[in-house]
């Protein structure tokens, strides 16, 4: 059996959505995103460009919202999270497009 971690990021007053930019995901008509994004230091940086190897479980929110994004950046993160694999639960998807994506039906 392998380890499920979950690593998430969490204001003070709970808010969960849309931490690394304005326009992430103004669902719901969020205007605050990209809250988190002041605390994204070189540090941080480089401690996700350097993890060691997992794997990611996104819903199709969040999916949706990396592979709009991650497949055209370029750096170190971006190569990371391009060939990391991928594991997308999704009641409403069809398929997923980004490199090294599964999607889990049902």
């Amino acid at each position: 059996m392998r380890k499920l971690i979950v690593n998430t990021m969490i204001s003070l007053d709970g808010v969960m959505q849309s931490p690394g930019g304005p326009d992430e995901d103004p669902t719901g008509g969020f205007s605050l995103g990209g809250w988190g994004a002041t605390y994204f230091d070189e540090e941080m940086m480089s401690r996700v460009a350097e993890s060691v190897p997992y794997e990611l479980l996104l819903g199709r929110g969040t999916y949706e919202i990396f592979a709009a994004h991650w497949p055209y950046d370029e750096g170190p993160i971006a190569d990371h999270l391009n060939t990391t694999r991928k594991h997308v639960a999704s009641t409403t998807l069809d398929e997923v497009e980004w490199s090294n994506s599964t999607l889990i039906r049902g």
